[in-house]
């Protein structure tokens, strides 16, 4: 059951990937395989729910099992929701660049934020692949990076409406993807925070830093 949700985690990050150079390279053909490709994401998602419910009517698992069942339901619902928010970058990016070649500073500055988030995937799927807690509770404080990163293209994006209202619906479409690849950090952190409550049997999600990283500790 975890290797087929490290086998879709590997599918989403391939659309994130694909969405941010496709972004920044302005290749349209990237950005429309990864709209097209999105269906094998929900595929998934629905396929290893049929299976955890499979699994708890069949073999009825206890303590451990079941959370591994428990979470990996939550899980793939975080992995569909980051693979449409790497659909969505598409689609505003195809937008945008349809109107007009995007400006390079905010669009840099999403390429950074967007690293950062593909970093936090990448961690909670290792974190969950070695039922590693402590792993999982260094993605969490990450988090915070992805907020503020954000906040600071906010403030770009504003600067530039206000210099020249005629970049306002391009600012917009690139506000939706900085906020698309804030999202996708979130949804990394509730993976993490699955990991945890697998390994320690203690739900961490609505809990403060210091109480997490106390949970992961043991």
């Amino acid at each position: 059951l975890r290797s087929r949700v490290l086998e879709m985690g590997g599918l989403v990050e391939a659309q994130i990937l694909a969405a941010i150079d496709g972004l920044t390279s302005g290749d349209l053909r990237a950005l429309d395989n990864v709209v097209a490709e999105d269906h094998r994401v929900n595929a998934l998602e629905v396929s290893i729910d049929t299976e955890c419910s499979q699994l708890i009517a069949r073999r009825q698992p206890t303590a451990g099992d079941l959370r591994m069942v428990l979470a990996v339901i939550k899980i793939v619902t975080d992995l569909e929701r980051i693979g449409d928010e790497a659909a969505k970058i598409a689609r505003m990016g195809k937008q945008s660049y349809a109107r007009a070649r995007m400006p390079s500073a905010p669009v840099a500055a999403v390429k950074h934020v967007g690293n950062i988030a593909l970093g936090m995937l990448r961690k909670a799927l290792d974190a969950l692949a070695r039922l590693d807690p402590v792993a999982a509770a260094s993605i969490v404080r990450e988090d915070f990076a992805i907020d503020e990163e954000f906040r600071a293209i906010v403030r770009q994006l504003i600067t530039f409406m206000m210099e020249d209202p005629r970049t306002i619906s391009q600012s917009l479409e690139i506000l939706w993807i900085a906020k698309a690849i804030e999202r996708i950090g979130d949804h990394s952190k509730n993976m993490a925070e699955q990991v945890i409550y697998i390994v320690r049997g203690t739900d961490v999600r609505h809990t403060t830093v210091e109480e997490l990283e106390r949970e992961a500790l043991g």
